[in-house]
Formats: structure tokens, sequence, C-alpha cells
């Protein structure tokens, strides 16, 4: 599938689903069809909206929409999203509030680099906004970059997150969520190894896979069954004519999602009838729940294809982060080197994605750090979604994470193996 027709032919159908979709809409919107009493106009042209905004938000970044926060003093203060590094690959950026003292907490968030946006975030974004100053990793499409621009694998990410942390300075607080969380464990590692001053305060680790092998999911049997041979022909293709990074090698979005929706096609599928029948009923809105939902689920960037391959081999094949062999630039990381890092795990007891028992592995890597450092979470109920977005986050975990911050807030005393200038 390594070709350049197969991602075209891709996104021809999705141009000509988005097509029909239109099409249907505006001839059922006729004037002169609503002088026929007849449901079945109504139906088509319920059908071709509900088709063309499905279609039409696959190719599309969504916005961050996070305008004002309320401040200490009750007014609402304008938010506006700003960038601090700028890479090829990635930007670090900064949700600035503009009229507001600084905030004392400064957050790094990690965003995955997993077929969505980082805008996935945004409801965690939204929540830290009025207590911290926040920075998120804003990972670009792959489609969008030439060739031109090299490769990008787990190394360069692992060294990107370093870099961002250095930018941040050592008053910083990451919270790395899902994916990245083994890689930021990795970053944290190679700062303290080769600069520790530009180490984090703390760094809290939210549903990733640090060892996949402590809990099986279908996430890590499917690792196991498929060889590297077989993912590389059957995911990875090059972009196409019409994107700036045509010729690259990509894990397609339009793929990615097309395994999203298989897991739950049932669900998935009901979900876009009724919302058919509620459009046709007039009782759909264009903010609604369905559409916030999928405005966001269907929104899929392309991954990098070394990225994503050197993922599935490096950290759930071989496990070298599980197994403290991981390399960087070809010298080792040491996750034993982490010896001021406050770390905290968190996890969901019903997580489907990366299963309890995955995420707090971290803790029995960091040797070198204290007991008194090093904390873990499990909430009761919650799943994937929900222990960084969702109820479980907002209710219980996000006051345990802020107050993890505040605890560990104040510069470390020096290690007495490390050297002093």
């Amino acid at each position: 599938m390594k070709y350049m027709a197969t991602y075209d032919w891709m996104e021809t159908m999705r141009t000509t689903n988005q097509w029909l979709g239109a099409s249907a809409k505006a001839m059922g919107s006729y004037p002169s069809v609503s002088m026929v009493p007849h449901p079945f106009f109504k139906m088509i042209s319920a059908w071709g909206e509900v088709t063309e905004r499905a279609f039409g938000r696959m190719i599309a970044k969504p916005d961050w929409n996070i305008n004002t926060v309320v401040g200490a003093d009750g007014r609402d203060h304008i938010v506006s999203v700003e960038k601090i590094v700028e890479r090829p690959f990635g930007d670090l950026i900064q949700f600035k509030v503009h009229g507001r003292p600084e905030m004392a907490r400064r957050v790094m968030l990690v965003a995955p680099m997993s077929g969505h946006y980082a805008t996935l975030l945004r409801s965690t974004v939204a929540s830290l906004l009025p207590d911290c100053e926040v920075f998120i990793t804003d990972w670009h499409n792959a489609r969008d970059i030439p060739v031109s621009q090299g490769k990008f694998d787990v190394e360069d990410y692992t060294l990107y997150l370093a870099d961002f942390m250095k930018q941040m300075g050592p008053d910083t607080h990451v919270i790395a969520v899902c994916q990245p969380a083994p890689l930021a464990l990795a970053a944290t590692a190679h700062l303290a190894a080769e600069d520790p001053a530009a180490q984090p305060r703390s760094l809290t680790l939210i549903g990733g896979p640090i060892d996949p092998d402590a809990a099986a999911t279908d996430v890590t049997d499917f690792g196991r069954r498929v060889t590297m041979g077989q993912l590389e022909e059957l995911a990875i293709q090059r972009v196409g004519f019409k994107y700036a990074g045509v010729g690259r090698m990509v894990y397609p979005g339009l793929l990615q999602l097309a395994s999203f929706m298989s897991m739950n096609s049932d669900r998935h599928s009901r979900a876009f009838s009724d919302q058919v029948l509620r459009t046709a009923k007039g009782e759909a809105a264009d903010h609604d729940k369905h559409n916030r939902f999928y405005d966001e689920y269907l929104a899929v960037m392309d991954m990098p294809a070394e990225f994503y391959l050197s993922t599935v081999e490096r950290v759930f094949k071989k496990r070298e982060i599980a197994r403290n062999v991981f390399e960087v630039a070809g010298r080792r990381v040491d996750i034993g080197a982490i010896t001021q890092v406050a770390v905290k795990t968190v996890e969901g007891a019903n997580d489907d994605i990366s299963a309890p028992g995955q995420c707090i592995a971290a803790l029995d890597l960091c040797t070198g750090l204290p007991d008194e450092k090093k904390a873990s979470h499990l909430e009761p109920g919650a799943g994937h979604y929900g222990i960084f977005a969702g109820k479980s986050w907002r209710t219980n975990i996000r006051p345990l994470v802020l107050d993890f911050i505040d605890a560990n807030s104040a510069a470390p005393k020096p290690h007495p193996h490390l050297k002093t200038a």
C-alpha cells in the first residue's frame, strides 16, 4: 500500500462523499421541494447535511475555541494562543491570559501524536487554565510537512520534548497524556543526565503505556500479532499530490479513523442515523452534543511513518522503555538518572487502551528517586478518556494533580552525587 495512488484514492473517496452530502443537502432544500409534503425530501436534506459535515471535518484542524477565562478578580480575561517554540514537526504553544497576574503553576501538557490533533485535550487545557499558566505541544499534520524536513521518529520526539522542557525552564510541571508518557519519561531522564538544571519540578503520567506487557489490551495484542513487515505494508502510504508533504511516508489519518471507528462500528452507525433523524425533525444544532464530539473525533492527522513504526517496534514490541534500554542518538537513556523530578502516575480502572499496571510501571523504573517523590492514583470506574478529559478528571484527578504540583513546586535540594558548579 506504500503508494501515492492509494493515498489519493482515499482522499478522492472522502471528497466524493463530501460532495454527495452537499448535493443531497442542496437537492432537499430547494423551495420548490417544500411544496411536496413528503418526509423523503427532509430526510435527503438531513442525510446530506450530516454527511457533508462528517466528511468535511476529516481534513480540518479544529480550533481551540478557548477565548476567555475567569480570573480571581471575577473578570473575563482574553486568551490568545502564542507560539513559544516553532519546529517543523510540532510547536510549543502557550495559552496567554491577558490582564491576569502570572500564575505560580507553569504546566506543560504533552499531547499525543496518535491520530488526533492536540485539541483533543481542549477540555483539559480549559480546566487547568484558571489556576495555571498552560503550555502544550501542538504536533503538525505530517501531510503538510515537506520531505525536505527529514524524518521524525521516537528519538526525534524525545529530543523535541527535552528541547521544550529546556525552553520552559526548571519551574515547570509536565503532564503527559496517553501515548507520549513513555517518551516524556525518557526525555526527563535524558535531561537528568545531560542538563540537570533544565529538569522540570514534576512529571505526571496519565494513562500511558510505560510497560505494555504489564496488562493486556486489544492494542497490545495487536502489536504482538502483527509483524513489522505486515504493519508497514498495511498501514503506510505516501502523501499524494494535494498536500505540501507529497511523497512523505505516513500512516494516513483516514486509515487511522477507519481503524478507530471499526472498534465501535455499531455505536457510530447508530449515532449517525440518530443525528440524521434529529436534523430532519429540526432538533439538531450546530454545536449540539453529537457535533461537538464528532467534529473533534473525525478530525484526524497523518503520522510520520517512521514515528508510528518506531513506536510500535521500540515501545510496544521490544519494550525498550519498560526494560530501560532505550537509546537516543546512540546513547542509552537511563530512567534511574531521575533523582529530583517528582513522578506521579494516573490510571483508570476501566481503561481499555492503557490498562491499569502499564503506567504505574514508571515508578519501578525510577530507581534513583526517593519514595516520597513518587505517587500514583487509580481512578475507580474511569475509562481512558475520562482520566484526562471526562468527569473523573474534573472532579477527582485534576485536584490531585494540582496538589501534587503544589507539593513539589519548591526547588529541589542538590543530589549528593551531583557535582555543582
